[in-house]
């Protein structure tokens, strides 16, 4: 190969060549070196490639967590095709979308998913070639073509013979969100290595690295072990583990379908995990719950990191962290699928309204006025706007250019992309992170914005989880509505939760209604499903009078 590039593949290939006995891989009982995990990366890319996936070509990530995961992403990357992750909770409407929309060619697979895949065939007119993981169910394989994992290894090359590659190459992440048909983020390689990978910097005092060779140098002595929880299909489990792995570090998969914080406890105390990465409270509860459970249970000393990205993690589930591991980094990154890491909460509230944190403004990081009618604009200071970044973003989504035009847009001769939180620049030239715009919520002219609201209705003892939404009110037009899940064998009132709220809000954010059900709707991911919580909601079947 020539000229190493910002290219995913190039820069994996470094580091597997300076580590290359290593461990890079840990999912149950699966284990792989950098070695081995280049070896059979370069096997499947043949197999594909035999079998006419190309340059440009979409294939479909359609599995749990398993080493084989990320084997096919990389052999994507090295034939400059491009992944698309595929949600294992879909329909068969929705498959059939997605399926559809991403224009997929190829689909490596989990074996219990053929029946699926089967059923949504006709409307997915290019996808042609299936690669099966053995899962110890028994799906025809036949019904779809599909070729057993391991045997489409079989007789292929272990070598590099792909040609040259781009940092411009795109990788096709697909967002769900909250609301609407999922969307494909269209990210090229070198954009999301430094928008959401840190740029190779994030383990190394060095930080970002100017040239591709560099990431050699970025290879740590000693591995960093760590732990990505959320399933590989969500956006920030996949870039964490991208990140480990381009640090030369060792990746940690959780292998369970469901998630159980003692499980996560008995992984990290035997493979000795320094560094967590989760999605929010959805993940943070069962693992302090755990802790609480079965106190000095695991050796938990190994562990020096525990973040989260992707969803709120409340101010009160840090401090729990903070109590359980006093010594230990606690990290609390903004960002979306859309925008990478949009920087990490320095801890201050700030300024009156508290918001969901406060991070730091740059040249590429600012608020930008999104008022219908009016051109985009940066604000002033004090001023609401939309959380918004330029330089090293997505060139759009997939087949969509009006939803792509509405969320990259223009201001004083640069591209800025429009996150849809909203946000303040402060005086001091910070920016204070209020939440996602579309699920504000408005009474009485009030704005209300449901992330700070869960966050106050989380420091409740008997709260587990909780969504916050707006149902019709005859006198303010909405009103705030709470969704909770509370702990095992524990009432709630609304009157008990409204004195806890307001002691962390104002009065007009705190919840007027209140809906106790058995499981807050979530994402496997972790992140809130509105639509869903608010629906649950109107139907009044939950409703605590």
């Amino acid at each position: 190969m020539g000229l190493k590039t910002f290219n995913l593949a190039d820069l994996f290939e470094l580091v597997a060549d300076q580590v290359p006995n290593r461990d890079a891989l840990v999912c149950g009982a699966q284990r792989a070196s950098y070695g081995q995990l280049e070896q059979r990366a370069n096997q499947l890319a043949h197999h594909l490639a035999a079998r006419g996936v190309e340059a440009g070509s979409h294939v479909g990530l359609y599995m749990y967590n398993c080493n084989e995961y990320l084997e096919a992403m990389l052999a994507c990357f090295k034939l400059r095709a491009v992944p698309v992750n595929i949600n294992y909770r879909y329909v068969q409407d929705e498959l059939a979308y997605i399926f559809n929309n991403a224009n997929l060619v190829a689909c490596v697979h989990h074996r219990e998913f053929t029946p699926h895949i089967a059923e949504v065939l006709e409307q997915a007119p290019d996808l042609a070639t299936f690669v099966a993981v053995e899962d110890g169910s028994k799906a025809s394989l036949g019904s779809i073509g599909s070729v057993e994992y391991e045997s489409s290894l079989v007789g292929q090359s272990a070598e590099r013979d792909f040609g040259e590659r781009s940092g411009e190459d795109i990788f096709l992440l697909y967002t769900g969100g909250t609301t609407g048909k999922p969307k494909g983020v269209m990210w090229p390689h070198k954009s999301l290595f430094f928008a959401a990978m840190g740029g190779g910097g994030l383990f190394h005092s060095d930080g970002p690295c100017d040239a591709p060779e560099q990431i050699s140098s970025r290879v740590n002595a000693t591995p960093i072990i760590g732990m990505a929880l959320a399933p590989l299909m969500h956006g920030a489990c996949w870039w964490y583990a991208c990140i480990l792995l381009l640090g030369g570090n060792v990746v940690v998969l959780n292998p369970h379908r469901s998630f159980d914080g003692a499980q996560v406890w008995d992984i990290v105390e035997r493979e000795k995990v320094n560094s967590l990465s989760f999605v929010g409270d959805a993940m943070a509860i069962p693992l302090l719950d755990s802790l609480k459970q079965y106190p000095r249970r695991w050796d938990l000393g190994s562990v020096f990191n525990v973040g989260s990205g992707g969803a709120v993690f409340s101010v009160s589930k840090q401090q729990e962290f903070r109590d359980f591991f006093p010594n230990v980094f606690i990290s609390n990154s903004f960002g979306s699928s859309e925008s990478g890491n949009m920087g990490f909460d320095s801890g201050e509230r700030k300024f009156g309204e508290k918001g969901l944190g406060n991070v730091v403004k740059s040249d590429f990081m600012d608020v930008i006025s999104d008022r219908e009618g009016e051109p985009h604009r940066h604000v002033q200071p004090g001023e609401m706007g939309i959380f918004s970044r330029s330089g090293h973003i997505p060139i759009g989504y997939y087949a969509d250019p009006e939803k792509t035009a509405r969320t990259f847009v223009e201001v004083e001769g640069k591209l800025w992309l429009l996150t849809g939180d909203e946000a303040r620049l402060e005086p001091d030239g910070s920016i204070t992170v209020f939440g996602r715009g579309s699920n504000c919520i408005n009474s009485g002219g009030e704005k209300i914005f449901p992330e700070e609201v869960e966050e106050a209705l989380k420091t409740h003892p008997a709260v587990f989880d909780c969504l916050v939404v707006d149902t019709p009110d005859g006198r303010f037009g909405s009103k705030v509505t709470a969704v909770v899940a509370t702990r095992s064998g524990v009432d709630l009132s609304l009157a008990s939760l409204q004195e806890t709220a307001r002691k962390h809000i104002a009065g007009y954010k705190v919840p007027r209604e209140l809906h106790v059900v058995a499981q807050v709707p979530r994402a496997p991911s972790g992140k809130p499903a509105y639509p869903k919580a608010r629906e649950l909601a109107l139907s009044g079947e939950f409703l605590v009078q």
